[in-house]
């Protein structure tokens, strides 16, 4: 059984880093490069030449930053080492979810194919994409965001009730277990994430709404991709005997 978890993930994951690592070239990357545009600015002024100077340019020294030598953290530069490090990340995370979605068809305990695996895929898209967005959307470089730890501890509080909701609400008959998973939705956003102090930043509102509009869409492919590779693939492959 731990050869077929582990078989499985690791195709899926794979499969699906590099599928979502394609589509983000055409959405969300765009939009990251041209946030940088203005993070990187110096001033009102250079923003407003971007919007003169040709599109290569731009895309060209998006990722550059200005300061002295020992100031600058290390990042891949623009075009191919960006575009690997993109996709290695996509495929290490797709594998690290697969292996999470293929241990629950584990403990489900009965056959799942392609067509569930989605199911199974959109209910992930909720737990670890939709419901936290509601109170962290993604966001853009260049926009102001509260402490980092008090995201992370919403982040991991509103992933695991969402969870425990879906798990209730779905493997459980009953009223009760249906009103208690309406709770457990419910109350992280009644709580409320982790606000800064003030709003905006350098990135333009309709720039980091089309982001946030993007990213979500990207996910909800990701991980629609990640179900049914994770599910044709358990049901086709079989265990040794």
């Amino acid at each position: 059984m731990l050869r077929k978890i582990l078989t499985v993930a690791i195709f899926a994951g794979v499969l699906s880093g590099l599928g979502i690592s394609i589509v983000q070239e055409f959405t969300t990357t765009p939009l990251i490069l041209h946030a940088e545009e203005y993070e990187n600015a110096e001033g009102p002024a250079q923003n407003q030449l971007a919007r003169f100077v040709p599109a290569s340019f731009v895309l060209a020294h998006a990722g550059e930053t200005h300061g002295t030598a020992g100031d600058e953290d290390w990042a891949p530069q623009e075009g191919l080492e960006r575009l690997v490090f993109t996709g290695l990340a996509n495929i290490i995370t797709g594998v690290g979810f697969a292996l999470i979605l293929v241990a629950c068809f584990v403990l489900y305990g009965k056959p799942v194919n392609g067509r569930q695996g989605v199911i199974w895929g959109m209910a992930g898209f909720a737990i670890v994409a939709l419901a936290p967005a509601l109170g962290l959307p993604p966001e853009l470089p260049g926009l102001f965001s509260a402490d980092l730890s008090a995201r992370q501890v919403w982040w991991f509080a509103t992933s695991a009730s969402t969870a425990l909701a879906l798990w209730l609400m779905v493997f459980h008959n009953g009223w009760v277990y249906g009103v208690l998973g309406i709770v457990l939705l419910a109350l992280p956003h009644v709580v409320g994430a982790p606000q800064p102090d003030g709003m905006g930043g350098d990135v333009p509102p309709e720039l980091a709404a089309h982001f946030v509009a993007a990213s979500l869409a990207t996910s909800a492919i990701f991980w629609s991709m990640l179900g049914w590779l994770s599910g044709t693939f358990y049901d086709r492959e079989e265990d040794p005997t």
